[in-house]
This record gives C-alpha cells, sequence and structure tokens, in this order.
C-alpha cells in the first residue's frame, strides 16, 4: 500500500513538471517584441518603409496630398470631386450642393446644408462627387487638396 502511494505521489510530481514545461514553452510564445512573432526592427528600417508607401500611395480622385490656395471672385463656385478638404482662408462663401445632403464641417463636427455660411479657418470635406461646393459671396482665398 506504501509503494503505491509513493509510485502515484512520484507519478502526479512528473506530470505537474511536465505541464510546468510545456506552459513555459507557450508563454515564451506570446507575441512580445523581439519574439519571432514580433521581431525589433530599427528606425532606419521604418523610415525606408514609410518613405517607399508614401511614394507609391496615389489618393483617391488622383488628386494631391498637398495643399493648393485657390481665389474666387464673388459668384465663382469650386466644386471639388470626392474627397476634396478644403477651408476659406478669407472672404465670405456659402455651400453649394445639389443633392442636398449638405457638407461635412469636420472642425465643428456638424453638417452645412445648401445655402448655409462656410466658416472660416474650419475643415470641410466633400463625401462625394455630386457637384458639392461652395460659391463666393465676396472675394475668397481657399486652401484645398485632393481635388
Amino acid at each position: 500500500m506504501r509503494k503505491k502511494l509513493i509510485a502515484l505521489a512520484i507519478t502526479g510530481l512528473m506530470a505537474v513538471c511536465l505541464l510546468g514545461y510545456a506552459g513555459l514553452g507557450v508563454a515564451g510564445d506570446d507575441g512580445s517584441p523581439g519574439t519571432v512573432d514580433d521581431p525589433l526592427v530599427t528606425k532606419s528600417f521604418v523610415e525606408n518603409y514609410m518613405q517607399k508607401v508614401l511614394a507609391e500611395f496615389k489618393p483617391a480622385g488622383g488628386g494631391s496630398l498637398a495643399w493648393s490656395v485657390a481665389e474666387l471672385k464673388p459668384g465663382d463656385n469650386f466644386i471639388g470631386k470626392s474627397g476634396t478638404e478644403f477651408i476659406l482662408r478669407a472672404g465670405s462663401a456659402i455651400i453649394v450642393d445639389p443633392s442636398g445632403g449638405g457638407v461635412p464641417d469636420l472642425t465643428a463636427g456638424t453638417n452645412v446644408p445648401a445655402g448655409g455660411p462656410v466658416a472660416k479657418n474650419h475643415l470641410f470635406s466633400l463625401p462625394r462627387d455630386d457637384g458639392r461646393g461652395i460659391q463666393a459671396q465676396t472675394d475668397c482665398v481657399i486652401m484645398y487638396r485632393g481635388f
């Protein structure tokens, strides 16, 4: 009886040791930085990679990531394509929107309907290529990108 109890205790201890050892192998593969799943990289690698990605990036609609400046006379329309962003820097303008969906004012977090005033120094984004834009009421200067 005593031999059976000792054999059972040794078997149980060995099982615990094996499970513990197997657990260490799994714990080492948790995707921590520096492991095979998440290797450490150098700053120059990341910079070179990002330069390549940005060189190959083409914005939707064939526009540009750089800001451009336009001057509008009273009555002039600025109609952009989907994804065009603009900022009114000087003058006054109203929203042009034949679809009736309005133009998002990203700075204020609101939607400006057709005929609504364009706030100066606010970022606006045209959601669709459906004739939305602005109409100058006075001499205006706008910055835009993605046209």
